[in-house]
């Protein structure tokens, strides 16, 4: 059991891909955690276990860690750097007494960075900055920190927030400086990372004899001990087997025991007999936990402020699959089956929402990312569902219906601004700001409703050849304006149900954009391709040709099809409109119209 005064904890943060998790795997290295074969075996990226954080390349979940240096604990959190998971870093920010604000050298401080900083700083964090990736050609060093200090004047809560520590680093070389170094080349390790840990970021300031208090900030599941209850002791001390009280939301108290105590050692979570206030923790043995609850002492229960995080964005509607499909590739297809695997998943994913509607359930969260993420984790479980078009979610405000806006920041080469600015004023974008780049790029900030955000980003990758980047992050709320002109052309939509052929698939191509290729088993109101004119066209995909015994002159030939387009899970989602569905399987995405019968489809239209 470490003293408080020898224990640091800290979250790592910073905008994606500006190199947190890399830091940490090095950190995680040079700390010795690893005997020398695991940290030659481990994966690049030690901290993104998940499979989608691999295929993606993102940290998805904020996940927690402990290395010694010398006398010293270091709890370090990981925390996703993407807006759509901020829930992840609201909630785990609680366990921390001072982050690690990465900021990469050429792209200076972008929207989350501003976002997790300002959360940071309104629980009155110590930050201590090190901007990373110096060995890159276009680095601008003296800008990013002038960035950073405008950043900080903006949002420091007191004073004393705008003296902060930078150190300059190279996290996938495993190099850390003071100042910035002559020569990048030269030896370094991340020591002056570890000292700054321990000299910037203050031990925890906790009461170690006063009553039990711990708010639950995390939870995980094993199919051996159960739930485990995850967070920091912020006063008193725990020991295994330990009588508690748990503080429900509502004030309600639930007697409990602790089963066992575990502490964190790298990636190991080790079980322990006790630990003392400050120290980050997980419990089992306490089944009724969630996230926002306090485990107390069983005497003189007391709670902690519940943990609040902001409302969701978007929402769309999930539910059993109604198509004449359903049931052939999916393990769960029921609706009790859908909303039990929503329930478990809402004990943990602290910004998602669920509510019941009908057969099946509204589910509300932080962006198209964020939902994306939920539905290809499911139907990786083996769950077959319906998913209808993202809504943004409105709140009522002095009697006025508001909706959600968002800042979108660009990045883009300027022979394509011209095509991006038109999309955008479609889209009812207010430009804000527009600069220009040290590597010849122009960065605009553009304030747009949340909903105008949908399928947007396809469309300007496109647009762009794939050379923009942008990000965007919720700026509050508006009064709801005017509706958004239609932005997607009519759908190719199949009349018949069997499989298709290469002869009726040659003559529907001509008429637009095809989605599936010869030999897919397809339905009546089936999404088969984008028509290239508005309105939807009803085609005949599974037509064969009519064969004589009479030989023509000219021999036939083989078709030459032009190539389908395979939509991915996002471009789907992105798609779809408030008459058509998705259908997930585990091994399909279909798109269809949410009545498959067309003269259902016609008399809706009418209403």
């Amino acid at each position: 059991m470490k003293e408080p005064k020898f224990i640091r904890n800290i979250a790592i943060i910073a905008h994606v891909d500006h190199g947190k998790t890399t830091l940490l795997d090095g950190l995680l290295k040079q700390s010795n955690t690893f005997r020398k074969n695991q940290a030659e075996m481990s994966q690049s990226l030690i901290m993104d276990s998940g499979d989608q954080e691999h295929e993606r390349g993102i940290t998805i979940t904020a996940k927690q860690t402990s290395i010694y240096h010398g006398d010293y604990k270091i709890n370090i959190i990981d925390t996703p750097g993407h807006a759509d998971f901020s829930g992840e870093v609201e909630r785990t920010l609680n366990m921390a007494d001072g982050v690690l604000l990465v900021v990469d050298a050429q792209e200076g401080p972008m929207p989350q960075t501003k976002f997790v900083l300002s959360k940071a700083l309104e629980l009155g964090l110590k930050p201590v900055v090190v901007i990373n990736k110096i060995d890159k050609p276009s680095r601008r060093i003296a800008e990013v920190e002038d960035e950073v200090a405008d950043l900080f004047l903006e949002l420091a809560v007191d004073d004393s927030q705008l003296h902060y520590p930078v150190y300059y680093a190279i996290a996938r070389e495993g190099k850390a400086w003071k100042s910035m170094p002559d020569n990048t080349s030269e030896h370094a390790d991340l020591t002056t990372v570890f000292d700054a840990i321990i000299s910037d970021i203050p031990a925890p300031n906790v009461d170690t004899e006063g009553t039990l208090q711990l708010l639950v900030t995390s939870l995980q599941y094993d199919s051996f001990l159960g739930k485990y209850a995850i967070g920091r002791i912020t006063r008193g001390s725990l020991k295994a087997r330990q009588l508690v009280t748990l503080v429900k939301r509502d004030g309600k108290q639930v007697a409990s025991q602790v089963d066992k105590l575990f502490g964190y050692r790298g990636l190991v979570r080790e079980e322990i007999t006790s630990a003392s206030a400050g120290d980050i923790v997980a419990v089992t043995g306490i089944s009724e936990a969630h996230i926002g609850e306090t485990i107390a002492d069983r005497e003189n229960p007391e709670a902690l402020p519940v943990l609040e995080v902001e409302a969701p964005t978007l929402s769309m509607y999930m539910g059993p699959n109604t198509s004449p499909m359903k049931g052939r590739e999916g393990e769960f297809t029921t609706s009790r089956q859908i909303g039990d695997r929503l329930k478990q998943e809402i004990e943990t994913n602290v910004a998602l929402q669920v509510r019941e509607d009908g057969i099946g359930f509204v589910v509300s969260g932080r962006g198209e990312l964020h939902l994306s993420v939920l539905i290809e984790t499911l139907r990786r479980e083996g769950f077959e569902f319906e998913v209808g078009r993202p809504q943004v979610v409105m709140i009522e405000e002095d009697g006025e219906t508001k909706e959600p806006i968002e800042e979108l920041l660009i990045e883009v080469p300027p022979e394509f601004l011209g095509a991006v600015s038109q999309e955008l004023g479609a889209r009812r974008a207010a430009l804000t700001k527009q600069e220009q780049t040290n590597s010849g790029t122009t960065r605009a900030t553009y304030i747009l409703p949340t909903r105008a955000l949908i399928g947007l980003r396809n469309v300007l990758l496109t647009a762009t050849k794939g050379t923009i980047i942008m990000n965007s992050l919720p700026h509050g709320y508006q009064s709801v304006g005017p509706k958004l002109q239609q932005l997607r052309n009519g759908a190719l939509v199949a009349t018949e149900a069997g499989e298709t052929t290469a002869y009726a698939l040659d003559l529907a191509s001509a008429r637009g954009e095809m989605f599936v290729g010869p030999g897919t088993t397809v339905y009546q109101g089936m999404i088969v391709g984008v028509y290239n004119r508005s309105g939807d066209l009803d085609v005949n995909v599974c037509r064969g040709k009519q064969l004589t015994n009479m030989r023509t002159s000219s021999s036939d030939g083989t078709i030459q099809l032009t190539p389908f387009t395979e939509l991915s899970l996002e471009q789907t989602i992105d798609f779809i409109e408030d008459d058509e569905l998705l259908e997930v399987t585990p091994k399909s995405l279909r798109l269809r119209k949410r009545y498959t019968d067309p003269n259902l489809r016609k008399r809706a239209a009418k209403q």
